[in-house]
């Protein structure tokens, strides 16, 4: 079978789940939003190729690392800040607001999928519109800090002076435990799993379709590259998302 006949042949299996699933949830990865201009960060070229990371550990310790990682979030700001959905946000805000989709579970830390409309989206990640004080916890808008922010800052909370830190999940630091629980509760519920431009690597996150799997959901798998978990697809789709997600939920 040429590579094109088993793209085809890929499309129309996944239309087909698509249009039987009664409880269809999503789960994202940053395939998702690299059309949008969202640079990803562990593919060459990736945010980590271009950035040391800063482990939570350091960031709470050393002056030095808070100036580090904010030095980091002042230059990828501008990609973040102009990115806009792309189809696939919005491909899957449609079917959501078509009562079709139980929401989306994301990896993605920019966003988009609200943007989109997206109404039920659990961000495992946490997300880097939202600042929060590591001392008092109150939270603020990410572009009011960005637009105060200079080179070689660290920026502290107004009301009690502690570091303010991306509301994301830094190396070294747990997901939040009620987030856990909707993702993979939203996972055990659903009969078709969408998982898009993930490498599913990055625990616990990659387990997410392995749990769905388990109880008895059939998996759509599209990505740009093989995955650990290709095994599990019912429906596996190697391509552009921007191309096959669209073309997939065309007529839900």
């Amino acid at each position: 079978m040429s590579r094109q006949a088993a793209l085809e042949t890929g499309l129309a299996e996944a239309r087909r789940l698509i249009t039987r699933g009664r409880r269809i949830l999503a789960f994202t990865g940053a395939g998702v939003s690299t059309p949008s201009g969202i640079p990803d960060f562990r593919s060459p070229g990736g945010v980590w190729s271009r950035f040391q990371p800063v482990t939570l550990q350091e960031f709470m310790v050393s002056e030095e690392a808070r100036r580090r990682y904010w030095e980091m979030r002042r230059l990828m700001w501008p990609d973040f800040a102009r990115a806009r959905p792309n189809v696939v946000h919005e491909a899957l805000a449609r079917l959501e607001g078509a009562g079709r989709l139980l929401g989306v579970v994301t990896q993605n830390i920019d966003g988009l999928h609200q943007l989109a409309g997206s109404r039920n989206v659990v961000e495992l990640h946490g997300t880097n519109r939202r600042v929060e004080c590591m001392g008092c916890h109150r939270e603020s808008d990410m572009d009011q800090v960005q637009g105060g922010l200079t080179e070689g800052a660290a920026p502290r909370c107004t009301h009690c002076g502690g570091p303010l830190k991306a509301a994301t999940i830094s190396f070294g630091q747990a997901l939040k435990p009620d987030v856990v629980r909707r993702a993979f509760a939203l996972a055990l519920s659903c009969d078709v799993l969408l998982a898009l431009g993930s490498s599913l690597v990055v625990h616990p996150a990659a387990a997410l379709p392995e749990a769905a799997a388990s109880g008895g959901a059939k998996l759509i798998l599209v990505n740009r590259d093989d995955t650990p978990l290709d095994h599990l697809a019912t429906v596996l789709i190697h391509g552009r998302l921007e191309d096959v997600v669209p073309a997939v939920l065309a007529d839900s």
